[in-house]
């Protein structure tokens, strides 16, 4: 692996995780699109995981609670399994 790409790894799955948080839904997406975001997830998992001695061990760590929680966020609601989002709001129209 790249001498970079741990810590892009790392990076987008803390970031995702924040946004996921932050940043409500506003519409359900479709069944492939919902599934390749789970998939796409899980890739980042497994590279991170592929890369754990190339990584502090506090940033791994992080990556690692942060890809586990976009998956955690997915249980909490019936909105939440679509959207990955912890909250789910429609826009006014």
């Amino acid at each position: 692996m790249s001498g970079k790409l741990p810590f892009v790894l790392a990076a987008t799955l803390i970031f995702l995780f924040l946004y996921c948080i932050v940043v409500p839904a506003h519409e359900y997406p479709m069944r492939p699109e919902q599934v390749l975001t789970m998939v796409v997830e899980a890739g980042l998992l497994i590279g991170l995981v592929g890369a754990k001695y190339k990584l502090p061990a506090w940033l791994f760590w992080l990556a690692l609670v942060c890809g586990f929680g976009l998956f955690a966020i997915r249980l909490t609601s019936d909105a939440a399994w679509w959207t990955g989002h912890l909250s789910y709001w429609l826009l006014p129209r």
